[in-house]
């Protein structure tokens, strides 16, 4: 193992869990560093070239993500459960959910198996989630039951924008826009692009359950690319959020955006098979933590025992 790879760990120890988990943290990072290539796990070429340094400006929002959650399995707990340790010592109060929040239809009938046990604790510490509908979530009644349930906060729609201040969130409904016939596919693009236009926040950050860019399971989508990709440039949106690959990937901007997928939420796990187009990959149950700074966004994967697996920035210039 390199000098750097070693350094950028004990910086993510440090900066993570604190002093107590940070040996433990090292020590099992340089024993499976040699499984890394066989596991299709990409190290991390930003990574691997210096660690990460953490921004010294005012922190405005710390989020959670997840993706791909609703499979009611032993992983899916042990997210929740890694997701409430990590808020005891960095709280949040928002957890963003980027599709397939129930398996494997969408039933609103199994939300309490799927969402309510998991994340209980998070609920009860008074944390909002904000839901996407993935493709599994809108084979029963279109969605629409979700929609409805008060504790995933769509305001009644299938997409829709919340935040704050200086950050915020546009949330689409991606099944729609990957299918050609969809009679709301027209509209749901101008919409973005008519919100992001009237927006004034500083950071704009759409979520949406389909992968533009994948190193994964899942092809880089070509209706995505074309339809979605150049409204992002346009407004200068510098994250894009997604699930639907079953895997952590953080990607470098392309046309000025940060790809980062987090769909490694509790759902059987999918392959990374072309580690080499990300700045880093894992298949791995995993969630994502952001934390949006004045002029930079810190993105930090973490695993389902707790343990920092990346860290990145995004710059907003």
């Amino acid at each position: 193992m390199s000098t750097n790879r070693r350094q950028f760990l004990v910086v993510a120890g440090l900066t993570g869990f604190g002093l107590a988990g940070a040996g433990k943290l090292l020590s099992e990072r340089v024993n499976s560093a040699d499984d890394e290539k066989a596991a299709g796990t990409s190290a991390g070429k930003e990574n691997l070239a210096a660690a990460v340094v953490i921004p010294k400006t005012k922190l405005l929002q710390r989020f959670a993500v997840i993706a791909d959650t609703g499979s009611s399995t032993k992983n899916q707990y042990a997210v929740g459960r890694a997701m409430t340790e990590y808020h005891k010592q960095h709280p949040f109060d928002t957890v963003v959910m980027v599709g397939d929040n129930i398996y494997n239809n969408g039933e609103i009938s199994k939300i309490k198996a799927a969402f309510e046990i998991p994340y209980a604790d998070l609920l009860q510490r008074k944390v909002k989630f904000y839901a996407a509908l993935g493709n599994h979530d809108v084979r029963t009644d279109n969605g629409d039951r979700q929609v409805e349930y008060a504790q995933f906060n769509m305001q009644g729609k299938h997409y829709y924008t919340h935040g704050r201040g200086d950050v915020q969130f546009f949330v689409l409904e991606t099944s729609s826009i990957v299918d050609p016939q969809s009679p709301t596919r027209a509209k749901q693009l101008e919409w973005l692009d008519r919100e992001l236009t009237a927006s004034k926040a500083k950071w704009k950050i759409v979520y949406g359950h389909h992968n533009l860019y994948s190193a994964g399971r899942y092809p880089d989508n070509a209706v995505m690319k074309k339809d979605v990709a150049p409204i992002l440039k346009k407004h200068k949106v510098r994250l894009w959020i997604n699930g639907h690959d079953h895997n952590y990937q953080r990607w470098a901007p392309i046309d000025g955006t940060t790809y980062l997928v987090c769909g490694g939420g509790g759902a059987t796990l999918y392959p990374i098979l072309q580690p080499d187009r990300a700045a880093f990959a894992q298949s791995v149950h995993s969630f994502g933590i952001v934390e949006v700074y004045q002029d930079q966004i810190l993105l930090t994967g973490i695993d389902s025992t707790g343990k920092i697996i990346d860290r990145g920035l995004v710059n907003l210039t």
